[in-house]
């Protein structure tokens, strides 16, 4: 029996792994890392400000706002403070919705010309480029101190952002109902209104209600000017280091906030995916048993907070 013998396996070299992405990856690693150790020797950040800095939050802030003031007269100031920010996030992002509209189809290059669309993006970009406390700043001379400053404010920063936003989507819109209404005879503005409307509506009242909730973040922090809102009567806590009472008026701003985040949020949903969603009581009957448990304790435990809160302001109104 002849046995054939098999040649010698030829081992071949493992090829070596690019140079470019390797570079590329180097690249990217440094652009992050060194102006983010250039931005911590400029602030004059040190290991040891950053290890004792939660021990000193804690001790000379957090500790100090514990328990907060729940009385009726520090309730009865917090909750106007509250509401004017809430008034002035509204008003503005209705201000910013209502000229971004209009600007939005003005800067989008498949509606306009492209030099009329790229000198409308540098508007919106120069107005979004400036922070709403230094646009309140600006406007405070021309329309004195309160609210309606920071409303302003608020508004002309929404116009900036909103418009950019809103331009991008109407640039990705589907061609085929423009082109259709254009096929029919529909003139350049009825080719707007019933081929690219519907199509970006849904999306751009989203970024409205996005927008709402970061203008009531936004005003909270205009108060420390004198522009309005809740973040006065926070300054004026703190100025005089009545911390219980700060206490009160940030936990009040935060519930509120996040109460409106949510309800937003769910509206957004709404919006963009086009069906509703499931209602409390048939998510409440979908969880387990102690899930249910814990979140009606919840819910029960938040409704006391709130009658309680109505009542202490009550009572404030109404010393009597």
């Amino acid at each position: 029996m002849s046995t054939t013998t098999l040649p010698p396996e030829t081992t071949t070299p493992r090829p070596k792994p690019p140079l470019r992405p390797r570079l590329v990856r180097w690249g990217i690693t440094a652009a992050v890392v060194i102006p983010f150790l250039w931005a911590a020797l400029g602030i004059d950040i040190s290991l040891d400000r950053l290890l004792t800095a939660p021990v000193d939050m804690w001790n000379r802030v957090v500790r100090q706002m514990f328990p907060p003031d729940l009385s009726a007269e520090a309730i009865e100031r917090a909750l106007p403070s509250i509401t004017e920010s809430l008034w002035m996030a509204w008003i503005g992002t209705m201000i910013g919705a209502f000229f971004s509209f209009f600007l939005a189809f003005a800067a989008a290059t498949n509606v306009t010309p492209i030099w009329m669309a790229n000198g409308v993006r540098q508007i919106l970009n120069a107005i979004r480029a400036v922070p709403e406390i230094i646009l309140a700043m600006v406007l405070i001379p021309v329309s004195g101190l309160g609210p309606w400053t920071g409303t302003l404010a608020l508004g002309l920063h929404s116009i900036g952002t909103l418009g950019k936003l809103s331009s991008e989507v109407i640039e990705g819109i589907d061609d085929g109902p423009v082109e259709a209404v254009a096929a029919t005879g529909g003139t350049k503005l009825q080719q707007m209104r019933f081929g690219i409307v519907p199509q970006v509506m849904p999306t751009i009242v989203a970024y409205w209600l996005y927008r709402f909730e970061i203008n009531i973040r936004a005003s909270a922090v205009l108060g420390i000017i004198g522009a309005g809102g809740v973040g006065a009567e926070l300054q004026a806590q703190l100025r005089f280091r009545d911390f219980p009472r700060a206490a009160t008026v940030l936990f009040l701003t935060i519930a509120v906030v996040l109460l409106i985040d949510t309800i937003s949020a769910r509206v957004r949903r709404r919006i963009i995916s086009g069906h509703a969603e499931e209602g409390p009581i048939a998510q409440l009957m979908g969880m387990k048993w102690w899930q249910r448990i814990l979140a009606i304790a919840g819910v029960v435990i938040l409704l006391a907070v709130t009658f309680f809160i109505l009542y202490q302001y009550q009572q404030g109104l109404d010393p009597a």
